[in-house]
């Protein structure tokens, strides 16, 4: 509410539309094995709009004729936006919440935000600011420049995610900006919390000869490991069976 009273619906309608769809693309890209829902990827992008407002009007938040003595008051609201996004960061890296998506919001957020956030200047506060044709130039630059890195960015995101086959990643690495099992120096037995990796588990059937049915399953675990599992007389042998137990 306080980004629309201070910009306007529209500018906020952006700020959190925009971001929302573009780190959902994201996150359909890098992670396309796994669903992901609610409205982060946007309120991630208000932040990012926050992060704008303060590189756009940096010199004045310091700046002792506005504060006149209370430039404190903008450390601690640094600092705890700061935090703030430190601790989401971390959080994101647990599993089942999208970083890409939350990340992606804010940056998306960010170039949004460097196009509608008003820039403020000192002649609000009744000092006159001197302007050239140098400002003039930097300032519709920069009110159109992010949008348009936006739309163009979005864009290329949803190619890709048209031409991708929907269950491989373009940086399979990349998956560990989302989710890291910890802790990292812990056996594989002893850890916290493990990244699902089931989307990535493939099989092989071996059929027996004599009885013409399937009798035994290889797993290929993402670890490298191989698990057998007898068939025997307790399970189906029927293939479409088979595809629709596996991961």
């Amino acid at each position: 509410s306080a980004v629309e009273q201070c910009h306007g619906f529209f500018a906020a309608l952006i700020l959190f539309v925009l971001p929302a769809v573009g780190g959902t693309l994201l996150s359909a890209i890098f992670l396309p094995e796994y669903i992901t829902v609610g409205a982060s990827a946007g309120i991630f992008g208000l932040i990012g709009a926050c992060l704008a407002d303060i590189s756009l009007n940096w010199s004045l938040l310091f700046n002792d004729f506005v504060n006149k003595g209370t430039g404190h008051r903008h450390t601690v609201v640094l600092l705890v936006l700061f935090l703030d996004i430190v601790v989401n960061s971390l959080v994101g890296l647990t599993p089942f919440v999208d970083n890409f998506a939350h990340l992606g919001g804010m940056a998306f957020g960010y170039l949004c935000g460097t196009s509608t956030m008003r820039r403020v200047t000192t002649d609000m506060f009744g000092a006159e600011q001197k302007k050239t044709f140098r400002s003039t130039l930097k300032y519709h630059f920069g009110k159109f420049f992010g949008i348009i890195v936006t739309l163009v960015g979005m864009s290329t995101a949803f190619t890709l995610l048209m031409n991708g086959d929907g269950r491989t990643s373009p940086c399979p690495s990349c998956d560990a900006l989302s989710c890291i099992a910890f802790p990292p120096w812990t056996s594989y037995e002893n850890k916290w919390w493990y990244c699902d990796d089931c989307g990535s588990v493939t099989a092989d059937a071996r059929i027996d000869s004599n009885t013409n049915q399937f009798d035994q399953l290889t797993l290929h675990c993402p670890g490298g490991d191989d698990v057998l599992i007898d068939m025997g007389e307790n399970f189906e042998n029927d293939k479409d069976w088979l595809e629709s137990m596996l991961p």
